[in-house]
């Protein structure tokens, strides 16, 4: 099975801005993904801009606490959506059912603030 790579809206929004740019035209479908991926990576969704640095250097951090180490996709559902408080965490962690304490979900938290704030 080959690795999956994940990235972040805004990689996406520049890659269709480009596409658009090269070729002076988008299908509908990518229009479509162009206005939803406009929309992620704006402060309207979560109150911050997403920026691949930012996200790349999240995810990073992510991958590098244990017990994240083997959930790359929750890493990278983390590193996209900064959840700025515990409960946010653990509604992402939920659906792997990914046991974690308190301090260590304060933790996660705490690298999301680092990072964007």
């Amino acid at each position: 099975m080959t690795e999956r790579e994940y990235t972040d809206y805004a990689s996406v929004r520049d890659a269709l801005l480009d596409a658009q740019g090269r070729r002076g035209f988008l299908s509908y479908e990518q229009k479509l993904a162009l206005q939803h991926a406009e929309w992620a990576a704006s402060d309207l969704r979560n109150g911050f801009k997403t920026d691949s640095k930012v996200y790349q250097s999240l995810f990073n951090d992510l991958m590098a606490i244990e017990k994240l180490q083997e959930h790359t996709d929750i890493c990278a559902k983390i590193a996209e959506m900064m959840p700025m408080s515990v409960e946010e965490v653990r509604s992402i962690l939920a659906s792997k059912r990914i046991p974690m304490d308190g301090g260590e979900i304060e933790n996660i938290v705490e690298t999301v603030r680092k990072q964007i704030l």
